[in-house]
């Protein structure tokens, strides 16, 4: 039996033998003196001959194991496409790498499976970094690579998808270039005009002066619609994600809002199916309104001169469907999943002979979107189109039955 005491073992078995042999020699005659000696010389030679105990074992990792099983299992469950590689080798990819860039990247060159000329570089550095490619899945897709060595032999590449952003920032850009663009139709018409006015002064023939002053307001109202449509928009846009809680009755929305869409200029050409109930949702009165207005302005711009047929029905699924028909020439298909771009018109020469901003459907758009509806055109040429909104009923109106 021993005893660890100050970083030496305390032998205890050798100290009893020894006090036995003392009490031996006692027995036996010998001096109490030389019994004692002897016991103390022991004792302190058993002592100084017990080796040190040997040191801790710390273990490694702070006491956790890592294999290549555990180490696929951590990284297959991470939200972004991850890679480890051994030298130039790929001996693990999660499932979102593979879904980015294939299943068969898995023991095949990494430089192979990223070719990139930007990724290949930076693995040649052999230190780590990141960096931005274009084209990695697409045309047009842009991701970040970061590679982060391990050691010597092994290094993890990550992969963030930029895609997305690159795509709100290219739109974002494109916006602004059509609207300085849309902006700057009408007031270089205005300032041309204006200065033709004050050079001309006097001499200005009555009539010309009357047409360009005529010219001058109605690019002067112009530009007033876009600026509307332009802020209109932006807070369609700002307020998209908050979903409107208000009560709306739809019938008597919708009869007012089309004839404020039409004027009195037009009225007569609208026909009402608004069925024989009322029909409620939860809305923003103000961006029905408004979306009632843009349909039915439409509808009667570019729809001839025939009639406007504007509809409300109880649909499936406990939808209220709100539908605006013209008899006018139709658009061709390729136009009809393009016609909510800000600013896209399928003939921009006319839109803007009437009076369009090309953004009246991309209000609308954003307004069904808030309300958690669904927007839907249908047209055939020499027939006229069929623009249809579908909104979820209010809970009670939904529970209740025929």
């Amino acid at each position: 039996m021993t005893l660890r005491m100050d970083g030496k073992t305390t032998p205890f078995g050798g100290i009893i033998l020894a006090i036995g042999c003392g009490l031996f020699l006692a027995a036996m005659g010998t001096s109490l003196l030389v019994v004692v000696a002897v016991i103390g010389i022991w004792i302190l030679s058993l002592w100084l001959a017990a080796p040190p105990p040997p040191p801790p074992q710390k273990k490694a990792n702070g006491g956790m194991q890592i294999s290549g099983a555990s180490m696929r299992d951590l990284i297959e469950h991470s939200g972004l496409p991850l890679i480890m590689i051994d030298s130039d080798r790929i001996i693990m990819a999660n499932a979102h790498a593979r879904e980015a860039l294939g299943k068969h990247i898995i023991g095949q060159d990494v430089r192979v499976a990223l070719r990139h000329p930007a990724a290949i570089d930076l693995l040649s550095r052999g230190e780590g970094g990141s960096v931005a490619v274009q084209g990695l899945t697409g045309p047009k897709s842009n991701w970040q690579i970061t590679i982060q060595p391990i050691d010597a032999r092994y290094a993890l590449i990550e992969l963030v998808n930029r895609t997305a952003e690159a795509d709100v920032s290219r739109a974002h850009s494109d916006f602004v270039a059509n609207a300085s663009h849309e902006l700057r139709t009408p007031l270089a018409s205005i300032i041309g005009y204006v200065e033709t006015l004050s050079d001309e002064g006097e001499k200005v023939d009555p009539k010309q002066a009357s047409k360009f002053y005529g010219t001058v307001l109605r690019e002067a109202r112009r530009l007033q619609t876009l600026v509307d449509d332009l802020m209109s928009l932006s807070r369609v846009e700002a307020e998209k994600h908050d979903q409107p809680r208000a009560p709306v009755l739809l019938t008597p929305l919708i009869r007012s809002a089309a004839r404020d869409g039409a004027g009195a200029e037009r009225f007569d050409r609208l026909q009402f199916d608004l069925g024989e109930r009322d029909l409620s949702i939860r809305g923003d009165e103000r961006q029905i309104e408004q979306l009632v207005r843009n349909l039915v302005d439409n509808a009667l711009k570019y729809g001839g001169d025939g009639p406007v047929e504007v509809g409300l029905q109880k649909g499936e699924r406990d939808m209220a469907v709100l539908s605006v028909r013209d008899h006018g020439e139709g658009i061709a298909a390729e136009h009809l999943p393009h016609l909510t771009r800000r600013f896209y018109r399928t003939d921009p020469g006319r839109s803007r002979a009437a009076g369009g901003t090309g953004l009246g459907l991309a209000i609308v758009k954003h307004i069904v979107e808030r309300h958690r509806g669904r927007l839907d055109f249908d047209s055939t040429l020499g027939d006229g189109t069929t623009v249809t909104v579908r909104l979820p009923l209010l809970a009670l109106e939904a529970q209740a039955r025929d």
